[in-house]
């Protein structure tokens, strides 16, 4: 009897290590936010920490997060293989310099919406030339759109598999849209995923005329070749300022197909096929 649980065990140990190896995470994702600047802003970030330890469990990917940017440093990367920036940027020399480090020693960090944008003069200068000029690409911010709208969007590169399960359009959550100082499609480095298609105009509704966009061509979601990475415009919620309840109008994530894009790119990103 003893001898036939010897064998017995010596037959499953090799499927109980496999399943162990199986619940294992294939990848440890680190969130980095700051939450004080715009509800909207802050709305997005509340979403995304709710959300993405949900789809890190059924896709098999650990998600953390922390509004410390002092944990922007080496031996905190070391444990992570995908950085996300929820809302801004770190600002300190040594945060800034670790980060890149990071991305040249292979890394990989999508970023949302306002975690591109630089402008000066304002709060966010434009005093990061490596950030926003050559590894996003897009220079200063702009101009925007008012208010929050859904828009059409095109998926410009299909093979990508950020994009590959994508419908060739699609329809996004509510967001503010962003325009950029730098022609994107100039840049050879840059690969532009997703863009506004012209059936989304006129985009946005006012009250300023300027922020209602009635042709141009604008990406919404690329990555740059050199590293391994995606930026995606998106992550605005519309929120009642008007009435001053400051009520959440819209959720980012709210959109299945929308949210196949993110879940995607970010399984890329943490090297699974």
């Amino acid at each position: 009897m003893k001898h036939s649980i010897k064998i017995l065990l010596l037959v499953l140990f090799p499927f109980f290590t496999i399943a162990q190896q199986n619940n294992s995470p294939a990848f440890k994702v680190i969130a980095f936010y700051t939450a004080i600047n715009d509800a909207a802003h802050i709305s997005f970030v509340h979403e995304a920490n709710k959300w993405f330890p949900v789809f890190g469990k059924q896709n098999n990917f650990t998600y953390d997060s922390t509004n410390d940017w002092n944990n922007l440093n080496p031996a905190f990367l070391s444990n992570y293989q995908v950085v996300l920036f929820l809302d801004t940027r770190p600002e300190a020399p040594e945060q800034r310099n670790a980060f890149k480090k990071y991305m040249e020693n292979g890394g990989a960090w999508m970023g949302f919406h306002f975690a591109g944008f630089a402008l000066t003069p304002s709060t966010f200068n434009q005093d990061w030339d490596w950030y926003h000029n050559e590894f996003i690409g897009a220079g200063q911010y702009k101009s925007n759109t008012w208010r929050p709208t859904s828009a059409i969007l095109r998926v410009e590169d299909s093979t990508h598999p950020s994009t590959k399960h994508l419908p060739r359009i699609f329809k996004s959550s509510p967001n503010e849209w962003y325009r950029w100082e730098k022609d994107l499609t100039k840049n050879p480095d840059i690969d532009i995923l997703l863009s506004i298609d012209s059936s989304s105009f006129p985009l946005g509704t006012g009250p300023k005329l300027y922020e209602i966009w009635h042709s141009g061509y604008y990406p919404v979601a690329w990555r740059n070749k050199k590293y391994k990475m995606i930026y995606d415009n998106m992550g605005h919620n519309d929120i009642d300022y008007e009435h001053g309840t400051n009520k959440e109008l819209s959720f980012q994530f709210d959109n299945e197909i929308q949210n196949r894009f993110i879940i995607d790119a970010l399984l890329w990103l943490g090297g699974r096929k």
